[in-house]
Formats: C-alpha cells, sequence, structure tokens
C-alpha cells in the first residue's frame, strides 16, 4: 500500500513514477491511485459487505472530487509553469512532493473512518483470508523482485523507468539513458528494503486486526493507515530518504537534458492529465454547485 502512495506523491512528481497516470480519470473513478484504500484487494466480503463498501466509496469520492480535485488542478498548474519555464529543480521537486504528500494523508485521514469500520466487522474466517492474501502478496513479490541476481534487478528497474519516461518524453537520448542506469544502479538492493517494509507493515496490520474489538484499534488501524512512516522499519526509512532524493535528481538531470520537444511533449501530456480531471462528472456537478 504505502509504496503505491508514494509513487503518487512522487510523480503524479512528474507523472514518470506511475503508469496508472496514463490514464488518471479511469484511475479515479477506481479509486485506485488517488484514494489510497486497497484493502478491497486483500478482503473477500459479503454481499452486505460489498453493498456497504461500494456505498461509503460513493461517499468518499463525492467528498474528495468537490473538495480535493480543485487543489489537484491547481498543483498541475504549479508542475506545468515548473516544466514550461525549464525551472525544474530540487528544492521545487520537493515541494511539490510534500504537496502531493499532504493531500493524500488529508484523503487518509477522511477515509480512515469507513476502514475501521469495516474491518471491525470482518469475521475470522475473513481475517484469516486476508492475512493468506498478505502472504501470497509477498511471495509473488520477492519472487518478482528479489529472485533475481542484484545486476539482473538493476537492468529491470532501469527497463521499467525507461519505459515510463517513454511515454512522458518520448525516446530518450544516450545521455539520458545513461542517467537512467546510473540511477538504477546507485539504487543497489533497494527492492530488498522495500519488499522487507511492506512485509512488516502486513505483519503489524494483521496484529491490529486479530485485535479489532479492543478499545484502541481505531488508533492502530490510524497509525497504520494515515501515519505509515513512524512505523517504517529503521533500514526502510534510510533507503526511503535516499531513494526519494535520488528519483529527485535524476528528474532534474533529465529534465535539463532535455529538448523542446521533449517538453512540449511532457506539457501535452500534463494537459490530458488535467482534461481527465476535468472530465469529471463529479466536477463539474461540484463547480456548477
Amino acid at each position: 500500500m504505502s509504496r503505491r502512495l508514494i509513487h503518487f506523491a512522487m510523480l503524479l512528481v512528474l507523472c514518470f513514477a506511475s503508469s496508472a497516470c496514463n490514464r488518471v480519470g479511469l484511475a479515479y473513478r477506481n479509486l485506485d491511485v488517488i484514494i489510497p484504500w486497497t484493502l478491497n484487494d486483500y478482503l473477500d466480503m459479503n454481499s452486505e459487505q460489498k453493498g456497504w463498501f461500494n456505498q461509503r466509496l460513493k461517499e468518499h469520492l463525492s467528498w474528495h472530487c468537490s473538495t480535493q480535485l480543485p487543489g489537484y488542478l491547481d498543483w498541475l498548474d504549479r508542475l506545468q509553469q515548473m516544466v514550461e519555464s525549464n525551472q525544474v529543480d530540487d528544492a521545487a521537486l520537493q515541494v511539490r512532493t510534500q504537496e502531493a504528500k499532504q493531500a493524500i494523508a488529508q484523503t487518509a485521514r477522511e477515509i480512515t473512518p469507513s476502514a475501521i469500520q469495516l474491518l471491525q466487522g470482518l469475521d475470522d474466517q475473513q481475517v484469516k483470508d486476508m492475512n493468506n492474501a498478505f502472504a501470497k502478496d509477498q511471495r509473488e513479490r520477492q519472487a518478482q523482485y528479489l529472485k533475481p541476481t542484484l545486476q539482473e534487478q538493476i537492468k529491470q528497474r532501469s527497463e521499467r523507468m525507461t519505459k515510463r519516461l517513454n511515454a512522458w518524453l518520448g525516446a530518450l537520448s544516450p545521455q539520458q539513458q545513461q542517467r537512467v542506469e546510473q540511477w538504477s544502479a546507485d539504487l543497489g538492493d533497494q527492492n530488498q528494503q522495500w519488499i522487507a517494509n511492506r512485509a512488516h507493515w502486513q505483519t503489524q496490520f494483521s496484529a491490529a486486526v486479530e485485535q479489532r474489538h479492543v478499545s484502541d484499534f481505531p488508533q492502530r488501524i490510524e497509525q497504520l493507515l494515515v501515519n505509515r512512516e513512524s512505523l517504517w522499519t529503521p533500514e526502510y526509512r534510510q533507503a526511503y530518504a535516499a531513494t526519494e532524493q535520488a528519483a529527485r535528481s535524476l528528474l532534474v538531470d533529465l529534465m535539463a537534458q532535455s529538448t523542446v520537444e521533449q517538453r512540449q511533449r511532457l506539457l501535452k501530456k500534463i494537459d490530458g492529465v488535467r482534461s481527465d480531471f476535468e472530465a469529471l462528472k463529479c466536477l463539474k456537478a461540484a463547480r456548477q454547485s
């Protein structure tokens, strides 16, 4: 869960780091990236729970669209101004990233009471199934990201980033491609810290849900969903800080090396993101009310 949020924070931060940004409208309607509620991936809900869940999602989406989305459009304007003026520097990226993190945290706080209510209503079999789903998630991610040799991990990470960059900037120059490869090599065994921290979070989440009828359960879930960073492993805390800095440095260098055509393509992509948002019926209704 946390890594998906970090991706959104770092690039809706320049939309390079999340392939879901290619169709923001679709992601928004599915509440997949912007509203950080992915428990549905791990829970097998009964019909009554699904009905309740879907209704609450609609309510949260309505709230989000009317109160949060206008700020996202302003955020895109600031991002676009950075690209247009060719002023993509570390300080500006830090500000944009912090703004995105704050928006995500605000949404997480809004939906946490609903998550608490859903979790408190789970029966023992559903909790067992959730834990099994977490275990499967861990096995799959370990196989995908940790089983390959370190050199292969570095190569795959570089290839994934290149694919995302190609979508937003077009073909990279040899100099830009070399910079991407250096970025990936510098991250080293970052996959190890990420996977370990994810498992650490899931373990704590499972332990909290086992005690879902205890009085402090709401506070424990709020910390897990809203204040996730406070529960990171020390190793991941250090790795994350380095990873975030490396991502900013990569973006600064790539934009400094970018051509006029690449920047124009990026601006067109940002316009597409804005258009996806503005086309949402909920935003139109909010503006008319």
